[in-house]
């Protein structure tokens, strides 16, 4: 997961976060090129990813889900709540998109049937 405006990965080592002491979640990388540390599983409820439904992010290296729970910082980025990892799931780690691009399932399967390497 590549933030735009930075370039940066979402990251995450086995360091205590902060604030909760939970898993420290963080940017990384450069243009989009991080390490291992940054490859996230997306979980669902069925088999795909569903408009307007609620997923979980999982850590592949440390299975952690990706949580925000109450902790804010103070200086420098006042009323920011800490995002971080979490090893039980919980309603904290429920995600909801707001906003991006929906592809229908059928756009998925004529794409991966007519897929040709170049």
């Amino acid at each position: 997961l590549t933030h735009l405006g930075t370039g940066r990965n979402l990251h995450s080592p086995r360091f205590a976060s902060p604030l909760s002491g939970n898993q420290e979640v963080s940017a990384f990388g450069e243009a989009g090129e991080g390490d291992y540390l940054d490859d996230w599983t997306v979980v669902c409820s069925g088999t795909y990813w569903v408009r307007d439904s609620e997923v979980r992010f999982q850590h592949a290296s440390t299975d952690v889900f990706l949580s925000v729970t109450g902790e804010q910082y103070g200086r420098p980025i006042h009323g920011q709540k800490e995002v971080h990892g979490m090893a039980a799931s919980s309603q904290n780690n429920y995600w909801k998109v707001m906003e991006g691009i929906f592809m229908q399932p059928s756009e998925v399967f004529k794409a991966e049937q007519y897929h040709a390497e170049l």
